[in-house]
């Protein structure tokens, strides 16, 4: 594409509005849409830690095969060959990796999470920053995702199984619902703000055709608003990350200077911008801001009096959840149950901090935050995708271990575990959802492995290894 087909693709308005921002750069900006696009992944720390990489057979290999070169601004990012598609590779059913726009990964390592914090993902589809956040945390502490739109919340919920998060909450909520919940309650928040997109225009075309001066303002406004409740749910001395995939002050610039006038307890301590005729990659916009230590929190002490909702969820409703203090004898059943098959399956599992969880017929455990203030009781009245880390499905008398439970343990927590390497027939048809040929001696919950990364269960019996790949997860070739 030209710089003249370019001129023609986008808006006059668009194009104006550029040339304000940038001046004699813009020649130079028009023709980064001629250059192709980069791509991205990073490696989940939690599967396969930093310190380990330059000794690591898997990583050495994966560097060769996709052509890695590491991406300056996120220390577990790297380019990729898009050629050799690594959303294809067994590796990435396994969670070493997420596959992410490269520029993206600049807000959620501008956050500086660190493990045992209590972090807020508000507007988090479909994942990107929530894994990398997740990944920074090393399971420690409670990390909340937030997502307001309920497809969108089901992707992130999936990607947040597939690294293996178990210190992880996935919501449906508007900022608002959450304001009110949690006052004064997170150390740190990121929020990548709805926005026009216009950082994705070479991306994603048909952004471009969405675009128009009147969206911009809408978003702005939307912005502002949500801005609002992210500043009453932020402790003083927190941290709050804000960014766009979007050009135009009004969405950044002139949106944080808005901001810093309403909400004077605030400082911005930097802002960046990405720009795709600078860097390899596309448009990003990141401001870092820190609320002061003594900040007045009158405002936010006034909500937090307020009575917090204490609804009851409805009996037939399979989203249901069961708290400890109602129901707790069927709890401290059902989790004997998974603690006789964790015994006896995954002998060396720690769960961590936290409580067991009823939601619908399946079981979970919900994570704690530092200062328990956190729990079951919290979630009462919102609408929530993925409480914590599934553990498995009642069934009489007996518990199905959870697709997510095989993924967030290691190989040396279970007591019976098969691995295959990734070019083998075997872990092929294991991930195609067929049976495979037992080895001698094993019987019961085995873990599925791809050079040591779990990917599913097996039941071992009578010499073959019965598959529990989800339907949905199977590949059809």
């Amino acid at each position: 594409m030209s710089i003249t087909q370019v001129r023609n693709l986008l808006p006059e308005t668009f194009i104006q509005q550029s040339q304000q921002l940038l001046g004699d750069q813009m020649p130079a900006f028009l023709a980064s849409y001629d250059a192709p696009r980069a791509y991205g992944l990073r490696f989940n720390p939690i599967k396969l830690p930093l310190l380990q990489w330059a000794g690591d057979q898997r990583f050495q290999a994966l560097s060769s095969l996709f052509s890695l070169e590491p991406i300056e601004w996120c220390k577990t990012g790297f380019y990729y060959n898009e050629a050799t598609r690594p959303g294809k590779h067994p590796y990435h059913a396994a969670g070493l990796y997420y596959i992410q726009e490269p520029s993206a990964m600049s807000a959620a390592d501008a956050l500086e999470a660190h493990p045992g914090e209590t972090i807020l993902d508000l507007a988090a589809a479909p994942g990107g920053k929530t894994t990398q956040i997740a990944g920074a945390m090393n399971n420690q502490g409670l990390l909340i995702a937030n997502e307001i739109h309920p497809a969108r919340a089901k992707i992130l919920s999936e990607n947040v199984e597939r690294c293996g998060f178990r210190n992880t909450v996935v919501t449906c909520a508007t900022p608002d619902q959450l304001s009110e919940r949690f006052p004064i309650f997170f150390d740190r928040i990121m929020l990548d703000a709805p926005c026009s997109g216009e950082g994705m225009f070479r991306k994603d075309p048909d952004a471009i055709a969405e675009w128009s001066p009147a969206h911009v303002e809408l978003c702005a406004t939307r912005q502002a608003d949500i801005l609002v409740h992210a500043a009453r749910m932020l402790k003083p001395g927190g941290r709050l990350v804000y960014s766009t995939c979007t050009f135009n002050r009004a969405e950044n610039e002139d949106a944080i200077a808005a901001f810093l006038e309403a909400f004077p307890a605030f400082k911005l301590e930097r802002t960046e911008r990405l720009w795709p005729h600078q860097c390899r990659g596309e448009g990003h916009f990141v401001a870092v801001l820190t609320k002061s230590k003594d900040a007045d929190a009158s405002a936010d002490a006034a909500l937090s009096s307020s009575p917090r909702p204490r609804s009851k969820p409805k009996r037939n409703d399979r989203r249901a959840i069961t708290r400890p203090g109602n129901g707790h004898a069927n709890l401290t059943a059902e989790m004997a149950l998974f603690e006789s098959f964790a015994q006896e399956a995954l002998p060396r599992l720690a769960l961590g901090p936290g409580e067991p969880l009823r939601f619908g017929d399946a079981l979970y455990w919900l994570p704690h935050d530092a200062e328990k203030r956190f729990g079951a009781f919290s979630l009462h009245g919102l609408k929530v995708v993925r409480p914590g880390l599934h553990l498995g499905d009642i069934r009489t008398k007996r518990i199905e271990p959870a697709h997510a439970l095989a993924i967030s343990v290691s190989e040396g927590e279970a007591a019976r575990a098969v691995s295959y390497p990734a070019d083998s027939p075997e872990l092929a048809a294991f991930l195609r959802g067929e049976a495979l040929q037992a080895p001698d001696g094993i019987n019961g919950w085995t873990l599925i492995a791809v050079d040591s990364l779990p990917v599913g269960w097996a039941k071992a019996s009578e010499s073959q290894l019965k598959n529990h790949l989800p339907k949905g997860l199977r590949r059809l070739s």
